[in-house]
């Protein structure tokens, strides 16, 4: 069973910047889309930035020009670069992927990490 592990979470002062990072506890490439989605405490969860297989990405309006989202296939991770924090990007965040392979076999599937709390004070 794969699983994905973040880490990097934490408190930060508001304009303070932090970056989480999500690793496949096992080799899962080639992968198609691997994102990081968050939720707000009393909210549901919601895209936070995604990057599929080409490279191209999507960014919520709320963190555009603040996160950069970047992978590495060849070790099976995903970052998330966050700057410019504000009290509004306190969520718990979760690491994505969409379709993976293993063992030469592809899997339409979607795994999602654990997740790792980030909270920013004002």
């Amino acid at each position: 069973q794969v699983q994905l592990v973040e880490s990097g979470g934490g408190l930060v002062p508001a304009g303070g910047s932090l970056r989480l990072s999500c690793a496949a506890s096992r080799s899962i490439s080639p992968i198609n889309t691997m994102a990081w989605y968050r939720q707000p405490p009393g909210k549901q969860r919601d895209l936070v930035a995604r990057m599929f297989r080409g490279g191209s990405t999507d960014y919520a309006d709320s963190v555009k020009g603040r996160f950069t989202i970047s992978r590495d296939d060849a070790k099976n991770t995903v970052d998330l670069q966050m700057n410019s924090l504000g009290p509004d990007d306190t969520a718990v965040y979760y690491c994505y992927v969409n379709g993976y392979t293993r063992d030469n076999h592809f899997y339409p599937n979607d795994i999602w990490g654990q997740g790792t709390q980030v909270t920013v004070s004002s």
